[in-house]
């Protein structure tokens, strides 16, 4: 005969699949405080920055024409350089979102065929 542990280890490990297989649950990478680290970083980032441009625009002048740099013109590119987004959803979301995604699809398609 199987023994009580390994029956109990057994037990326990498929209620926690089946509770896995069940939610939808959202493990997080970082700890709340290097996600804040995170945001502080950024966002000093975008304060430097803002200094430079700033400080770039003192020195010019308001009328001045200003060359772009290698750095912007590379800036430039990488927003306007083409990206896919794309989403997974499982079957009771989709079941859930059928008729938004479709009509959504619909719309896309029209305004592609209208494009043309």
């Amino acid at each position: 005969m199987v023994s009580r542990k390994a029956v109990a280890a057994l037990l326990v490990v498929h209620v926690a699949a089946m509770l896995a297989s069940q939610t939808e649950a959202f493990v997080p990478i970082f700890t709340h405080s290097e996600l804040q680290k995170i945001r502080e970083k950024e966002r000093n980032k975008g304060q430097k920055k803002s200094l430079v441009l700033q400080k770039r625009s003192e020195e010019v002048g308001p009328l001045d024409l200003v060359e772009p740099t290698e750095e912007e013109e590379n800036q430039v590119i990488k927003l306007t350089a083409p990206v896919e987004i794309g989403m997974k959803m499982n079957s009771r979301q989709l079941e859930k979102y059928w008729a938004a995604l479709e009509e959504l699809l619909g719309e896309a398609l029209l305004s592609t065929q209208n494009d043309k």
